[in-house]
């Protein structure tokens, strides 16, 4: 594969722990303060195990992008991979989806902490109150991010550290209060509900690959990318499998509760544990939000830098040497999106968004090992095996999509070919 020099004009300032903190923080939302109790519903007493199988059908998908992310210098992520992999129409496809997906996440999100905090506070239920909220949470991030690229590492790796902070605490209490006879009151796995659980739990451990955006800003991509996306989906892991366990162990049968973690807190901690619990999600959910504030304008930045956008999607600030215009709009549509609140397709637009991205980046490993068999990066085991696994895996959770799902898909991608029709034009007439 040719070389893929980096772009001269950012600044590369993100070592292996940031990277690591930033793979941590985009996997690790607000999702898994709900999460225990959904999964447990479904697969009782043996929700343990689905964690494990969850982690390693992610882990042969994380093997991949460790694989392909070494190669590459230059912003962009699984839209770049599969750019350079199967040519510019695959590539936007996938940078479409991508960013799609992330930006109405990103609007989902914003909510989600306003629905937090209103928890705690009730004058944020309030419609100017939520405005207010939404448009402080966009802005100041925004502001941050532009500023330069290690002020936005450093805002992600505090948030990073005050988000497990609660979740450290709630591990490490509550493993002492655990009971044999509370973890067995729950019943078995209901039939038929391994898969389903499976696919929750996929999307629970999605979103690493935003990590991967910023490479022309990391040191050392090729050495650092790897480390960060093993290490940090091996935290994520330990992490959710001891959160699953000390909910099982301290709160019985029969209990049905929003706010599992809170709940279980309050089992051991009283009432303190609850509010910690409460204010963890919140931190949690910002967290996720400045993670993906740094990463996510990568993605259209590459794709303004290859023009398969407007080119003033790749300007860089001046002063920041940062992508101010890309996270500009991003922080801009996002608001917008959060406003409007009506956000029930993001969790369909998402599923697939991940399963494909996957899958593509998967299928790319034997394509760049064939152009460059002597590359000296880091390498998956098991020759073909993983990626022909991860493309599998993939396959068969797409294939459990259903209806809208795949309408959403079906106009994503025609829009994703519109501006490819359009790039080519561009091109042709310069």
């Amino acid at each position: 594969m040719a070389a893929d020099h980096a772009q001269p004009s950012l600044v590369p300032a993100l070592g292996r722990w940031d990277i690591t903190a930033l793979v941590v923080n985009t996997v690790i939302g607000g999702g898994i303060f709900g999460l225990p109790m959904i999964i447990t519903g479904l697969l009782g007493s043996a929700s343990p195990i689905g964690y494990i199988i969850a982690a390693l059908g992610i882990g042969v998908i994380v093997l991949c992008f460790a694989e392909v992310s070494a190669q590459f210098r230059s912003a962009g992520g699984p839209y770049l991979y599969a750019r350079q992999a199967f040519g510019p129409f695959i590539g936007l496809q996938v940078g479409w989806i991508t960013w799609l997906m992330r930006v109405s996440a990103a609007g989902a999100s914003a909510n989600l902490f306003v629905l937090y905090l209103g928890a705690i506070w009730a004058p944020a239920r309030s419609p100017e109150m939520r405005w207010i909220i939404i448009t402080a949470l966009f802005a100041l991030l925004a502001v941050i991010n532009i500023r330069g690229v290690q002020q936005g590492a450093n805002a992600s790796n505090l948030l990073t550290a005050a988000k497990l902070l609660p979740l450290l605490i709630f591990i490490a209490v509550g493993i002492f209060f655990l009971r044999p006879a509370t973890f067995a009151s729950w019943p078995p796995a209901g039939h038929g509900h391994w898969l389903r659980a499976v696919l929750l739990l996929i999307f629970a451990f999605g979103g690493f690959d935003n990590a991967m955006f910023p490479a022309s800003e990391m040191r050392d991509a090729r050495r650092d990318a790897p480390f960060a996306l093993l290490m940090g989906m091996g935290i994520v892991t330990v992490i959710y499998l001891l959160i699953q366990v000390v909910f099982q162990g301290t709160v019985p049968s029969g209990t049905v509760t929003d706010r599992p973690l809170a709940t279980a807190a309050q089992h051991f901690l009283g009432a303190p544990g609850g509010w910690l619990l409460a204010i963890g999600a919140m931190v949690s959910v910002w967290g996720w939000f400045a993670a993906t504030m740094l990463g996510t304008p990568r993605l259209t930045f590459a794709l303004g830098e290859r023009g398969d956008f407007p080119r003033f999607f790749s300007a860089v600030h001046r002063r920041f040497r940062t992508p101010w215009v890309s996270i500009f709009f991003y922080a801009g549509l996002g608001w917008v999106l959060a406003l409007s609140g009506n956000f029930e397709w993001n969790a369909s637009l998402s599923a697939v968004a991940r399963l494909l991205t996957y899958g593509v980046t998967c299928g790319a490993v034997p394509v760049f090992r064939r152009r460059d068999p002597a590359a000296k990066v880091f390498r998956v085991p098991a020759g073909y095996l993983i990626p022909t696994l991860g493309m599998a895996f993939c396959l068969v959770l797409l294939t459990q999509m259903g209806r809208l799902e795949f309408i959403i898909l079906a106009a994503t991608i025609f829009l994703a070919t519109l501006t490819w029709l359009w790039s080519r034009r561009r091109h042709t007439t310069h």
